[in-house]
């Protein structure tokens, strides 16, 4: 027996290889293709906000580790902006926990509060750190899948939630504004999941980390505002993608004081502590950042829009999102114009034939099928960046 053969990756985590993300951004790079698939701004975040952070870092002597659950400042921040969203006002001290990222806010919410066998109810299409993060835990995901509706809105059925929860289910994990279908629940929506949460005395994980980024009057609720909730609710968000810095990497739990215990022993062991200055820097935002945040929402609907308007013209069936900064579509007719068969194969030949990446999201399901005659397109990029990526998209139709 080989050194290889016996040791390598872990069992828990070797069934989900390397991450969709990191693939196409590498084939973006190696074809030069501007890079739609990665939900990252290609443009900095705001001045002041990048200010405050360097502020912290060169004349401030903010440089030392952190509080556990964040510096003072950015938890007050944090409770203040989560009540300005329609949340309530949590206590810095013993419900706020700040994290590397919403993704690490995931995974300790997973490791904090789970035990093997426990069962966790996914809606899918998901971010796939959800999965691997239940593997982790030893828990065991099932599946409530989200449709597109006559009217291109995608919804889930009632049923198929009551279906999916039995005697081992503990958790509901939640995304909206919800990444990749653009989809925002609605309250009647919600309430459903709320009925289910506390009938069958479950907790709901709600990431909202897009819960600013909406469009066209549509309004994000916080689930945990609603009645029966609180108690039971982890919400994890971010200054990443509301304030186009995802390389910051600022996220946070908030929690009650019983969930948020689950939630800082991962935690504490996990990271400890994140990025001092940058966590100065991130309550700055959220404290000023509203007028900014407005801004980049109408810049956003603008993108969409122009983004939208040409994969139609180009062939592309358009869901257009209600929420996120990404736009899902049908191929159908442009796979069949090209000769290709799926979602994987059509972003392989779109980053290597056209040089525009986006992502096949049939990852992001437990039967790749339900999601392969779609495609994730990502806008939160300059006009400039954009129009090139519809100079090349429209070869296609060659």
């Amino acid at each position: 027996m080989t050194i290889a053969s016996r040791h390598g990756v872990s069992g828990k985590l070797r069934p989900f290889g390397t991450t969709i993300f990191a693939e196409m951004t590498r084939l973006a790079v190696e074809h030069r293709a501007v890079n739609l698939s990665q939900g990252f701004p290609d443009f900095d975040g705001p001045e002041f906000v990048r200010d405050a952070a360097a502020d912290a870092l060169l004349r401030r002597g903010e440089n030392q580790y952190a509080r556990m659950p964040g510096v003072p400042a950015l938890g007050e921040a944090i409770s203040a902006w989560f009540v300005r969203g329609g949340g309530w006002p949590a206590s810095p001290d013993a419900e706020i926990t700040v994290t590397s990222g919403c993704t690490e806010a995931i995974a300790a919410t997973m490791l904090g509060l789970l035990n093997p066998g426990d069962e966790v109810v996914l809606f899918e299409p998901f971010y796939d750190s959800y999965r691997a993060c239940v593997a982790l835990a030893g828990a065991t995901p099932r599946f409530v899948t989200l449709r597109p509706g006559p009217d291109g809105r995608f919804g889930f059925d009632e049923q198929e939630l009551e279906h999916a929860i039995t005697e081992r289910t503990r958790m509901v994990l939640l995304n909206t504004p919800h990444n990749p279908t653009g989809k925002v629940f609605t309250r009647a929506e919600l309430d459903v999941i709320a009925r289910a949460c506390v009938g069958h005395d479950l907790v709901c994980v709600s990431d909202e980390v897009y819960e600013r980024l909406v469009y066209d009057g549509h309004t994000h609720v916080p689930i945990a505002s609603l009645p029966g909730m609180r108690e039971r609710t982890v919400t994890l968000s971010s200054i990443g993608k509301t304030f186009s810095v995802t390389g910051w990497k600022i996220g946070w739990a908030i929690a009650p004081a019983h969930l948020t215990a689950g939630v800082r022993a991962a935690h504490q062991f996990l990271t400890f502590a994140v990025a001092t200055p940058l966590q100065h820097g991130a309550a700055v935002a959220l404290a000023e950042g509203e007028g900014y945040v407005r801004d980049l929402v109408a810049q956003y609907a603008r993108k969409r829009d122009r983004l939208a308007a040409a994969l139609s013209e180009i062939g592309f069936d358009v869901r257009t999102p209600e929420g996120t900064y990404f736009i899902m579509a049908g191929h159908e007719r442009v796979s069949a114009r090209l000769g290709v068969r799926g979602d994987v194969e059509l972003c392989r030949a779109m980053t290597r034939d056209f040089g525009v990446a986006a992502i096949p999201p049939s990852v992001f399901y437990d039967e790749p099928a339900e999601g392969a005659g779609l495609v994730r397109f990502a806008f939160c990029k300059r006009d400039e960046t954009l129009e090139e990526a519809i100079t090349r998209l429209r070869r296609m139709r060659v």
